[in-house]
């Protein structure tokens, strides 16, 4: 798997790697495919992990590591809405606003998430170069893709909180790639973010479990 991380091309001056390139093409087509409520934005967002965890297998563990957890996230999603997609009148999930605990318990998981996870950097550096803001992108990730596979519209929130980390972070540290996919993740997030925000309030709200009818 030396390939991937060999340089495919260079653009403004910037080296772009194939797993660089692969990995983040995998994950543009992801968002556009949540956007449209695609039951293969799991797939998809699992071979995108697949193929960053290839490239970082060996070389960075940590890296590696951490997109375990994303296919792991991933495989969850399929399953959530495997099992939710019936309850809409076109066959995919129906997007609805989380409720004020829901929203509270992933910020505090979020928050404290980030913590947890900065210091696990720093007290293994090799797990990242800038243990900080790579916990919050990390955790942000998690956060964003476990709301999104219970089809809150806060999902598009928590991933334009992301980007707004991990463009220059991605630029600082020689990604380029992964910087210029991170701007169009920013505009589809806009994208997807007004779709899902006018469905939630077409669409009829499920009653969650323990919840009054």
């Amino acid at each position: 798997m030396n390939w991937l991380n060999s340089e495919a091309f260079t653009l403004l001056g910037q080296h772009i790697i194939w797993s660089d390139m692969a990995g983040n093409i995998l994950g543009l087509i992801t968002l556009a495919l949540g956007w449209r409520r695609s039951l293969w934005t799991w797939p998809v967002q699992f071979l995108s992990g697949l193929v960053l965890f290839a490239a970082f297998y060996g070389h960075l563990t940590g890296s590696a590591g951490k997109q375990a957890v994303v296919m792991a996230v991933a495989l969850y999603g399929w399953w959530q809405w495997q099992r939710d997609k019936d309850r809409s009148a076109d066959g995919h999930i129906a997007p609805r606003f989380a409720t004020g605990r829901e929203r509270a318990a992933m910020l505090a998981a979020a928050a404290a998430g980030t913590v947890a996870v900065a210091f696990l950097f720093k007290a293994y550096p090799s797990l990242s170069w800038d243990p900080w803001p790579d916990a919050y992108i990390f955790v942000g990730t998690i956060v964003a893709m476990y709301a999104q596979a219970k089809g809150m519209v806060e999902f598009w929130f928590a991933w334009l909180l992301v980007d707004l980390v991990g463009v220059p972070l991605n630029f600082a540290n020689g990604y380029a790639f992964s910087g210029f996919v991170y701007v169009i993740y920013g505009a589809l997030v806009l994208w997807g973010m007004r779709d899902w925000w006018l469905r939630s309030r077409r669409s009829p709200q499920p009653v969650l479990e323990g919840a009054p009818a």
